[in-house]
């Protein structure tokens, strides 16, 4: 299990030297190794351990990794960036994997808020590594409203332990006996952590009250940055928020449903509009990007968990390689949709797959996700009380990603058929686009399917 920690204290040791690109992209995608060792054998232990759902996690955290390596090789290409801001980048990605392993892996909720706290941290660096007011801004402001998450999900981390630590001692801490002891929690000390610890977890995703800050950080920072935030942040986020709620669900299931319905539908009604009135393609796939947290959360406490699986690994692979695209579609006029597509026909041909499949058309592994995920919805709405308000949230929710399927289609449709000055695809681009979508592909296999129904049980 150790050795998975090795890439990332390998990249940041050998940041302080002269950077090979193509070196340094080979370094960090060596971590599928230990990810791959880690899916295949499980362990627990006071601070650590391993089960199907975040071996899961961290393996398509590994191959989200390599194609945001694969996609950095051409960075200083499209970015004017000094060998200095370079060496920077990956030595906070290197800082970066750390917090994201140690939050992923861990089975103490003390450790799990360290490896998010290093993971925060570092992100800021990154994205003031562009020497720019807005990019100087957006770091601060990004410090600040992850202070403030993070100070909630340490404040009803303390919540939760204190609602067991009367019978279950210091064990309290760690996510394994928690879980198996979910009848030894004082229910509303625990209820009342589990709803600061998932309010910090919403703002640092971008749900409300904080819809903006996400997508402005992302709009001032290099492309790797909105990368890695929707691929690997987020993938250790939400898993702290399955953790967490699948306890809710013994303590009081219906509760749990409420709190996450309703703040999950106030952020997907501002979202949609968002995106409505977008300007440009990095807001749109940073929205987009909240949109989808919203819909594995819901699928998730709805008992979907094969749909919030699918859900969560397609935009884990889907949103990294359009960000990673940003810097292809906007080279000819950033901040404009116009014109954006008009690049050589097998990167306009991959981009486009990418850009149609986010939006839930078929093949793509959100159809069915999407699917499963109303199905179970509808489940739940039949053995509920509730059967009518639970038919009408699912009206409310299909409302809302009609407006963002139109606006989708609506800037796919202008790029295509507009013309202007034909831009270019390096070559390291091309194949972190292939591999995106190769992943993808994996996902719609019956194989994939079957594993994944068997993760949660």
């Amino acid at each position: 299990m150790e050795f998975i920690f090795l890439p990332p204290i390998a990249i940041f040791i050998l940041s302080f030297f002269k950077i090979n690109r193509i070196a340094m992209s080979l370094i960090a995608l060596s971590i599928i190794f230990p990810a791959i060792y880690i899916f295949n054998n499980h362990f627990t232990n006071t601070l650590f351990f391993v089960d199907n759902l975040n071996a899961f996690v961290i393996l398509v955290s590994s191959i989200v990794s390599i194609g945001i390596s694969i996609g950095a090789i051409s960075l200083k290409d499209r970015i004017n960036l000094s060998e200095d801001e370079y060496k920077k980048f990956y030595r906070f990605y290197g800082i970066f994997w750390l917090g994201v392993i140690i939050s992923i892996l861990a089975n103490n909720m003390g450790l799990f808020w360290i490896g998010l706290e290093f993971a925060t941290l570092s992100t800021v660096y990154m994205i003031k590594i562009i020497p720019s007011k807005e990019a100087h801004n957006e770091a601060w402001k990004y410090l600040i409203v992850g202070a403030i998450a993070i100070a909630l999900i340490l404040f009803g981390i303390i919540l939760i332990y204190a609602s067991g630590k009367a019978n279950l001692g210091e064990n309290a801490m760690n996510f394994y006996i928690l879980e198996a002891h979910t009848k030894s929690l004082k229910p509303f000390l625990f209820e009342l952590g589990f709803a600061i610890v998932a309010t910090g977890m919403f703002i640092k995703m971008g749900f409300f009250p904080m819809n903006l800050w996400l997508a402005d950080i992302e709009r001032h920072s290099i492309y790797p940055v909105g990368a890695l935030f929707s691929g690997i942040l987020e993938s250790a986020i939400i898993l702290g928020f399955f953790r967490f709620s699948k306890i809710a669900m013994e303590v009081n299931y219906s509760h749990l449903i409420a709190f996450t319905y309703i703040y999950a539908l106030f952020t997907l009604f501002i979202v949609s509009f968002l995106i409505y009135r977008s300007k440009d393609y990095i807001r749109l796939f940073s929205l987009s990007g909240i949109e989808h947290m919203t819909l594995i959360s819901i699928f998730w406490v709805s008992g979907g968990y094969f749909a919030a699986l699918l859900h969560f690994a397609a935009h884990a692979f889907f949103k990294p390689a359009l960000f990673l695209s940003g810097s292809v579609i906007e080279q000819n006029g950033k901040f404009r949709f116009k014109g954006s597509l008009n690049i050589p026909v097998m990167g306009k041909i991959l981009i486009s797959a990418l850009l149609l499949g986010i939006i839930s058309l078929p093949p793509s592994p959100m159809f069915f996700s999407e699917i499963f995920g109303f199905k179970s919805m509808i489940d739940l709405a039949k053995n509920s009380e509730y059967f009518g308000v639970m038919i009408f949230t699912i009206f409310l929710i299909l409302v809302f990603l009609s407006v963002i399927f139109y606006k989708f289609v609506n800037i796919f449709q202008e790029g295509v058929y507009s013309y202007g000055k034909k831009g270019d695809v390096k070559k390291s681009e091309y194949l972190m686009l292939i591999w995106f979508i190769i992943a993808l592909s994996v996902l719609i296999l019956p194989n994939t399917f079957n594993y994944l129904e068997g993760i949660v049980k």
